[in-house]
């Protein structure tokens, strides 16, 4: 793992959000540093997990600025910046830059569907070059069940080949580990983080970079067990007892509509019912899921 430029445990961070639906920027910040200080190599705020595209480019900004405000490390922040306009794309990542935040996550321009690799990487292309600035290291986020745009292993090799010290790595949220094997095979060095929890065991052994997960915001210190000493034959069982934790708090939280349910469960977790607050058009969990989920949340190890 020592060739990535970006490797570790990253979170996928959920925005919690006040009564009047803005973003609840304390909370935030305050979810952030527990994140780091239960051993998240760092936070991927605004992103799906975090109900990103439900948030103006404004309060994107706010969000970014005060997990910064309130001491968070620019270098342990990874915001997605990714956005369907180009110039907003770009606007976003140049906020980051300015700030001192290099790393980012970018979807690629999801409105349009059926579109080619051609123009995938005309748009990353443009992207990249009205940003011009040698800082900047591109995560590319590949979640097609979710943008319905996926990211081809070729295009992905023809961005590193275009901007080999730009485009640095990738969030493979398809939860295809062929996939990932793939790109490993293809790219030696090039970061490639697993968007599922209970990939990252696997993906390790592979040579993958770790993780960006959802479930981190609840289980960092097992998800750091694993990837601290998934090559320890010594902690073999410890590893093996960890990625069974995360996969049993993976599991819960998909038993229901996904992002609410970790939101619901960050607030059980942290004794805050505030967590359970979404934006539309997501719900959160109804009363009678929760009262259930609350049950099957106690029972988990």
């Amino acid at each position: 793992m020592n060739d990535h430029k970006i490797t570790g445990v990253f979170s996928a961070a959920a925005t919690p959000l006040n009564e009047d639906g803005s973003p609840d920027l304390g909370l935030f910040t305050e979810h952030c540093q527990r994140l780091l200080e239960e051993g998240c190599h760092g936070v991927a705020l605004l992103g799906t997990t975090g109900e990103a595209n439900s948030f103006s480019s404004s309060e994107r900004r706010k969000i970014l600025e005060a997990a910064l405000k309130a001491g968070v490390p620019a270098g342990k922040l990874l915001p997605g910046t990714g956005v369907v306009a180009i110039p907003e794309t770009v606007e976003l990542t140049r906020h980051a830059l300015e700030l001192g935040v290099t790393k980012v996550v970018m979807l690629p321009p999801f409105y349009y569907k059926g579109v080619s690799d051609d123009g995938l990487f005309a748009a990353y292309s443009q992207v990249l070059e009205k940003v011009a600035d040698t800082r900047l290291q591109v995560i590319l986020y590949h979640i097609p069940q979710v943008s319905g745009v996926p990211l081809s292993v070729p295009l992905i090799g023809r961005l590193i080949e275009a901007f080999p010290d730009t485009v640095v790595g990738i969030k493979e949220s398809a939860g295809d580990f062929n996939n990932m094997q793939a790109i490993i095979a293809a790219y030696p060095g090039f970061s490639v983080l697993a968007g599922a929890d209970p990939l990252l065991l696997p993906l390790l052994k592979a040579g993958g970079a770790g993780c960006i997960t959802a479930t981190s915001n609840l289980v960092a210190d097992s998800l750091r067990t694993v990837y601290d000493k998934v090559h320890d034959e010594a902690h073999a069982g410890e590893v093996e007892a960890a990625q069974a934790r995360i996969n049993a708090y993976r599991t819960l939280s998909n038993s229901y509509v996904q992002i609410p349910t970790i939101k619901a469960m960050v607030g059980l977790k942290t004794g805050n019912a505030a967590w359970r607050r979404t934006r539309a058009p997501l719900m959160p969990v109804s009363d009678a899921d929760y009262a259930a989920l609350s049950e099957a949340y106690a029972k988990l190890p």
